[in-house]
């Protein structure tokens, strides 16, 4: 049985990030795999990369040595057959709770070595779902594809092969009347999370058949 770990990396629970995620580890479980989920912001007091280089010694080389909150979320990565992850674009990049985590899993693989470059020889498949109160059309000219794209690059060169689900001009909260936002229309805004959204919670679902089905 594949073993699949699925992250929520958005502070909100049961909103557009929690939801997609859940969708997809309900199709990772229909495909069989086992599944371990976490969310980020409801673990234990944790950190980003401090720095302390404990990973780059004999006999941890490549095993991030400081112990907090995301130590057990590391530890299942590197025992999983694939990654499921998401996060909500806040300030047109990765919330700080995948920011924490990202630079944990990528330092600790880091040889600074000509050759080889990554201390990981296990590479699974990940899963990267954003949502965004942007709409998808605006990543182009936002500049948020580029943001995309270097966490996809880095993903895959040193956790594995990633695939990214972007979810953009989703509904931010349940009544738009209570706050004077006149950048949006509240209405249309519902109007999508009612048609296009169900959709793409169908289309995570698959995605998180594929990764355990037909891994990219």
């Amino acid at each position: 049985m594949k073993r699949i770990v699925a992250i929520n990396a958005s502070p909100r629970k049961m909103w557009n990030t929690d939801t997609l995620v859940k969708s997809a580890v309900d199709g990772a479980k229909r495909a069989g795999a086992e599944v371990e989920v976490f969310d980020i912001y409801r673990l234990e007091k944790f950190t980003g990369c401090i720095s302390c280089f404990g990973c780059k010694l004999s006999p941890n080389e490549g095993k991030c040595v400081y112990k907090d909150g995301l130590s057990i979320v590391l530890e299942a990565i590197r025992n999983a057959d694939g990654l499921i992850i998401g996060t909500p674009n806040y300030l047109g990049d990765v919330s700080a709770g995948f920011r924490a985590l990202y630079e944990r899993l990528i330092f600790q693989s880091l040889t600074y070595k000509l050759e080889p470059r990554s201390y990981n020889e296990k590479k699974i498949p990940i899963l990267f779902i954003m949502t965004s109160n942007a709409p998808e059309e605006y990543y182009s000219y936002g500049g948020y594809d580029k943001m995309i794209k270097s966490y996809q690059e880095t993903l895959n060169a040193f956790v594995g092969n990633t695939k990214v689900m972007i979810s953009g001009n989703t509904l931010q909260v349940k009544d738009y009347s209570r706050f004077d936002w006149t950048m949006f229309d509240g209405e249309s805004k519902k109007e999508r999370h009612e048609k296009v959204f169900p959709q793409e919670i169908e289309h995570a679902s698959i995605l998180g058949e594929e990764i355990v089905n037909n891994p990219w």
